[in-house]
């Protein structure tokens, strides 16, 4: 199988690759295919070659993280892959064309509730593919939520054990049930991958009563518990279910930014 069938079979299979192509240096229009693997120990896999195992590594790498943030652009290394300043001096360089087909972000929502609906149309306009996730068959269905791209009946954990390798930074996790009998187990699911964003609905009372449910079951780490924002969103005054989507996934845009913004989950007022 050619580096471009690989390449078109996995963009129409709606799966992360990423194109390194030399478009200026030794070995001109040689191109490699990379695509992330599960594996920690090898994170990525590898089609093709740009002329040197070396340059290959490296670029792999690199690839990797483009892909991740969705970015598309030019690398530029020495013929066996140095890549830093200091490397480059008095070294033919190698520009490398790094093109990220990455699928839409992902955002699964956990609870056919109300503001479920409302959220998933914002996210719909914001480009992501949305997942809705209850276990009650008669609450989750197609017609109550014509906007999303899958509404599945299942629970937290099958979801998570079948498909939580796909949830990467770009991604978000949003559990807006009160149940702890499913929100727990999300919960303990979303922190095991690498999601970017992990919010949960409730007050913080209720958020409270969670995390002691939560050191029950064993999630007693800091740094995973730094990463659940709840209560969920920013605090924008929301009342309607429509504007606490906005708010929700404006607390998104700014977690993935970087940029500072007020989170409920810093404030001691009224919420939602």
């Amino acid at each position: 199988m050619s580096v471009y069938t690989s390449l078109a079979t996995r963009i129409r299979k709606n799966l992360p690759v990423a194109l390194a192509t030399i478009i200026e240096g030794p070995h001109t229009g040689a191109c490699m295919i990379v695509r992330p693997h599960d594996d920690k120990e090898t994170p990525f896999a590898v089609e093709g070659s740009l002329g040197h195992p070396e340059l290959d590594r490296v670029v792999a790498r690199d690839a990797v993280g483009e892909l991740e943030a969705g970015r598309t652009g030019v690398r530029h290394y020495g013929p066996e892959g140095q890549s830093t300043p200091e490397d480059l001096v008095d070294t033919a360089t190698v520009k490398v064309f790094i093109e990220s087909f990455s699928p839409p972000p992902r955002m699964w929502i956990f609870g056919a509730v109300d503001f479920t609906a409302a959220l998933a149309r914002v996210a719909k306009v914001l480009g992501y593919h949305v997942t809705v996730c209850d276990a009650r068959e008669i609450f989750a269905t197609r017609r109550r939520f014509p906007m999303a791209d899958d509404v599945i009946v299942t629970w937290p954990a099958p979801m998570f054990t079948e498909h939580g390798s796909l949830l990467g930074p770009r991604d978000a996790v949003c559990i807006l049930t009160h149940d702890p009998k499913f929100d727990v187990p999300a919960i303990i699911g979303a922190l095991n991958t690498s999601v970017g964003y992990i919010g949960v609905m409730g007050s913080r009372k209720t958020h409270a009563k969670r995390l002691e449910r939560l050191a029950e079951g064993g999630v007693t780490d800091t740094a995973d518990l730094e990463r659940l924002m709840s209560p969920i969103g920013l605090d924008l005054g929301s009342r309607t279910p429509e504007e606490t989507a906005i708010s929700i996934c404006a607390e998104i845009i700014a977690r993935r930014t970087g940029r500072v913004a007020q989170s409920l989950r810093s404030t001691n007022g009224p919420i939602h």
